[in-house]
């Protein structure tokens, strides 16, 4: 409104200069008039019609400058009301908006980044650790004496057992299996009368056993494998106590979980069989608040720490479960014993800070 307002004015102010010529009228003629009055005139006329150009030209100019005032006003009101996007274009507003998200996202960002300097430490120091852990096995391989001890763990219990006890004979037996294959001194480790439910529950849960690599698995009994001079069965209810381990013996693990329904089974079978017997030094460095019987894997990881060690204390007290209540008998066993616990807790506090 207040454009038309000034453009009228000007047309008007336009006007002026034209009716001010029309009043004064046409030039005479110098024929008409004399010499001297005519050029007079002439002179006159020329600066009249100048300062009719100059006012006219002047309020051009008036005009525009009001129509351009009223115009930036207009501009800098509609700017104010909409915040400077109105006259923005299409790729500015796109511009301003990515600006305005770069700012807000600068804290998620700085935390992207210390999330992602922090995954790059951790996989440095898995892999340094990965190649310590390498290492370490390398010279364990190294230092590994295989032994020319015989091992072996009687399945001829099989008809005794129901099938939930042999699901837990067959994962005592993979453990120990694991446990000789990593161990400094590995024997000589035999799976003897193996059949029945033992060798139908591996073939169903654990269909990798015929690839185990360093141990003998055998469907005869062990007294035809071996001979009978040879062999020693370890059973807790025999009255000799083994003191040494002599390498060149067979001992005998009975393979049975029956939660001592058939106690006194495996000394039997021994005398059955006219084979020696023994049981491990327990009862002599050991006070137990259960009974002496220890599940198969038990018997051989005491063995396999023995071998390593060469001391029955610590032999047991590095196996033996806590659920056992064991405690030792003599001060030279509690002195074995802080050690080991020691020892335990400083690996818990190791792996506790990594």
């Amino acid at each position: 409104m207040r454009r038309s307002l000034s453009l009228s004015a000007g047309r008007e102010e336009e006007g002026k200069p034209t009716r001010l010529l029309a009043s004064l009228g046409s030039p005479r003629c110098p024929l008409c008039a004399g010499g001297g009055a005519s050029e007079k005139s002439s002179e006159e006329f020329m600066s009249l019609e100048m300062s009719a150009e100059n006012l006219a030209s002047a309020t051009v100019t008036d005009a525009e400058e009001n129509s351009k005032s009223s115009t930036d006003l207009k501009a800098e009101s509609t700017l104010e009301k909409t915040g400077g996007t109105a006259t923005m274009s299409k790729r500015q507003r796109k511009k301003l908006m990515r600006q305005k998200q770069w700012e807000e996202q600068r804290d998620l960002r700085k935390k992207k980044r210390k999330e992602k300097r922090l995954k790059r430490k951790l996989e440095r120091q898995s892999q340094l650790e990965s190649r310590n852990e390498g290492s370490i096995r390398k010279r364990m391989l190294r230092e590994i004496v295989p032994s020319t001890l015989r091992l072996i763990v009687d399945c001829s219990f099989d008809s005794l057992m129901e099938l939930k006890d042999v699901k837990k004979l067959h994962k005592q037996i993979q453990r120990c299996y694991a446990e000789n294959r990593k161990a400094l001194h590995p024997v000589q480790f035999y799976l003897t009368s193996h059949g029945g439910q033992l060798k139908d529950n591996m073939d169903e849960t654990d269909k990798g056993w015929v690839n185990w690599k360093d141990i003998y698995i055998k469907s005869e009994h062990y007294s035809e494998l071996i001979k009978k001079e040879d062999l020693v069965y370890l059973t807790s209810d025999s009255p000799d106590v083994l003191n040494e381990l002599d390498e060149s013996k067979a001992y005998v693990i009975g393979g049975l979980v029956d939660h001592n329904h058939h106690k006194g089974i495996t000394y039997k079978r021994a005398q059955e069989l006219g084979i020696t017997h023994a049981q491990l030094p327990l009862g002599v460095f050991v006070k137990m608040n259960s009974r002496k019987v220890l599940a198969v894997n038990h018997v051989f990881e005491i063995i396999l720490a023995y071998l390593e060690k060469r001391v029955w204390e610590e032999a047991f007290f590095t196996v033996l479960p806590r659920r056992k209540g064991a405690k030792p008998l003599h001060a030279t066993t509690d002195a074995c014993v802080c050690k080991l616990k020691n020892s335990e807790e400083v690996q818990d506090e190791v792996s506790g800070s990594d």
